[in-house]
């Protein structure tokens, strides 16, 4: 790895500044990875390009990112079968008669990412599926369901008790514990830090007052604004990365079945689980706990497992009431893997960024600045938010950022201030903070992606709505690490001011915009209530 200095930041900000100047995710991602290749090649541009197709290859080829692009393949053939026999739209007239309004739907789509918490990817499928079909029928915009969907993966899957992330968090503490004789429990740290992780609390609790209130801002007010008023869930122009209804044509209306949208869901669901207790079992040594278990799961293989079973259950199913022949049937399901072609490329190009950002030090620089700041020790959860938000930004990963910064925060924190576990366990929360937003605001990032396809949203229609909200919770918590730096250490007096700065600035900014959109207090109107049909 060369030491390229503040150049080590040009592939991800190539990559994010053509991504939002030219709205072309692919073609911007690719720049980013080949100018990493040439910079790691010496700046030849022959054997660059060999190198940036060495990264591509080896990320297709790495066992855990294909059994996640099978399992996006497997996932779009299942809902290529569930939608082509009608199941979604039975679900969805099912659930309409009871969700009575856009209101109701997103309050829903929030309440389902909340209770979907044992892992984020699970998350982003459930919801994002589950949802469209309602959202879209009550005039929710695409982009308002992929930012309720991205906003209840992470956040919530990083603070559960119980979830796919705790073992990774866990094992990140317990390393670094180690290397410092600290003889505090790992579970003892990660809980104390959970109310110091004030992004991922404030960005849960921001998508229910927008939901609840139906006030927004920034460009999400124009895109709720226009899908309630001409019920376009997408803009003019638009490239949903599932374009469900354009790839699979008309449904078979008349012999859809809840059933086959239920049984399938319920498939995956029970499946994935299952698989996340046996592959987190089988790599458990002795007695484990429940939490051991799941720290220790296959979240991948997983959920494999439980898209092969959604695809099973529902091609038995179908066939077995003559719903559709076996022709109809395997073309829904080809239909339905091609729908994930686009969002596989960008998965692919977001994990090769990250091989280039890594050859080029990228991570090494950002940290190192941060290292020589000889400052206060209050001041150090501070710091590591701003630069967990960096890196999760620039390199488009929350695990990659956690995995960069844990093993010097913690060690900060305890060599600056040793007697105070205040600064400790808030210099933790502040890792996970960070990293999940950056993950939230970068186009490069995976999740992110994966809200957009399975939300069917335009992917940069996803990120620019969703950033002003982001900035929102995370500037709040900056407020509160400063007042934190400033002596006020206890998270029971930190985590009401903050709500009370979030219901301020969620208020004024929906004022603002409002009266700049001629839309009073930014509120939409609800539908079908408010605008006649």
């Amino acid at each position: 790895m060369g030491d390229f200095g503040v150049l080590s930041l040009l592939p991800p900000l190539v990559a994010i500044v053509l991504a939002i100047w030219t709205k072309r995710v692919v073609f911007a991602l690719f720049a980013g990875v080949w100018v990493g290749g040439w910079m790691a090649a010496g700046w030849n541009p022959i054997t660059g390009t060999i190198k940036t197709f060495e990264w591509i290859v080896g990320n297709v080829t790495d066992s855990w990112n294909a059994t996640i692009l099978i399992f996006d393949f497997l996932i779009g053939a299942g809902v290529g079968l569930i939608y082509k026999s009608g199941g979604v739209h039975a679900i969805a007239n099912a659930l309409t008669k009871r969700i009575k309004t856009s209101r109701d739907a997103t309050l829903l789509g929030w309440l389902l990412g909340v209770l979907v918490f044992f892992d984020d990817y699970t998350n982003t499928i459930i919801v994002g599926n589950t949802m469209r079909p309602i959202t879209d029928k009550m005039r929710v915009s695409r982009e308002m369901l992929a930012y309720i969907d991205d906003s209840t993966a992470a956040p919530v899957a990083g603070i559960a008790l119980v979830s796919t992330w705790i073992g990774y968090e866990l094992g990140l503490i317990k390393e670094a514990f180690g290397k410092l004789n600290i003889s505090m429990g790992e579970y003892y740290a990660w809980l104390h830090s959970v109310p110091y992780r004030f992004y991922s609390i404030f960005a849960i609790i921001l998508v229910f007052i927008v939901a609840y209130t139906q006030r927004h801002y920034g460009a999400m007010l124009k895109a709720e604004m226009r899908a309630r008023t001409t019920g376009k869930v997408v803009r003019d122009g638009a490239k949903p990365l599932m374009a469900t209804e354009s790839d699979l044509g008309q449904p078979k209306l008349e012999k859809g079945s809840i059933h086959f949208f239920v049984w399938p869901i319920l498939s995956l669901v029970f499946v994935t689980l299952y698989g996340l207790y046996y592959t987190g079992k089988s790599a458990c040594e002795g007695a484990c706990s429940f939490k051991d278990i799941l720290g220790n799961a296959d979240s991948a293989t997983s959920l494999l497992w439980g898209s092969f079973a959604m695809v099973l259950v529902a091609l038995v199913l179908i066939l077995a009431t003559k719903t559709m022949t076996v022709e109809e049937a395997e073309s829904a399901m080809i239909q339905g893997m091609k729908q994930m072609m686009m969002a596989t490329v960008i998965l692919v190009l977001a994990w090769s960024i990250k091989s280039a950002t890594e050859a080029v030090g990228t991570a090494d620089y950002v940290v190192g600045l941060a290292k020589s700041a000889n400052v206060p020790a209050g001041l150090i959860p501070m710091i590591i938010f701003l630069t967990a938000m960096f890196i999760s930004f620039t390199t488009g990963t929350s695990w990659g950022t956690f995995g960069i910064l844990m093993p010097i925060a913690i060690p900060l924190a305890h060599e600056l201030a040793p007697n105070d576990p205040h600064i400790l366990f808030a210099s933790i929360g502040a890792v996970f903070a960070g990293g999940i937003f950056g993950d939230h605001c970068s186009p490069i990032s995976d999740t992110t992606i994966m809200s957009s396809m399975f939300s069917g949203s335009d992917h940069i229609d996803h990120v620019t709505t969703q950033i002003p909200y982001a900035v929102t919770a995370a500037s709040v918590g900056l407020v509160l690490y400063v007042l934190f730096a400033a002596g006020i250490r206890s998270p029971v007096i930190l985590l009401p001011i903050g709500v009370v700065l979030l219901v301020l600035a969620w208020y004024f900014l929906s004022e603002w915009y409002g009266k700049k959109y001629g839309i009073p207090h930014g509120r939409v109107p609800i539908y079908p209530t408010e605008i006649s049909e």
